[in-house]
């Protein structure tokens, strides 16, 4: 099995938080960190900040396009991030609960 941690960033802690309860929910991840962050990115010409919270998603690869519809259907922004990340080596362990509970 092939594993992945997608990313996401939201501006609202609540809108973060459902987006987690719907992917737990639905058993699509097994776990999301949230992680406050103060971002500095271009968006329409303009160098913009804003603190936000980002989502790290540890799920199955195979899972990866459900994940992107359900962030895509409940995500606020106009162009949300949403980045995946192979996991290339893990413990057995952590994997396989990964696995289990997906």
């Amino acid at each position: 099995m092939e594993y992945i941690q997608v990313f996401t960033a939201f501006e609202k802690k609540k809108d973060a938080e459902k987006i987690v309860g719907i992917l737990l929910e639905k058993r699509l991840a097994a776990c999301v960190q949230m992680v406050p962050v103060e971002s500095v990115y271009r968006w329409k010409g303009r160098v913009e900040r804003a603190k936000e919270v980002v989502c790290v998603i540890k799920t199955r690869k195979s899972l990866y396009g459900k994940i992107e519809r359900e962030i895509m259907a409940n995500h606020p922004y106009e162009v949300p991030e949403i980045i995946s990340v192979p996991v290339h080596r893990g413990s057995k362990g952590y994997l396989g609960w990964i696995g289990k509970e997906t």
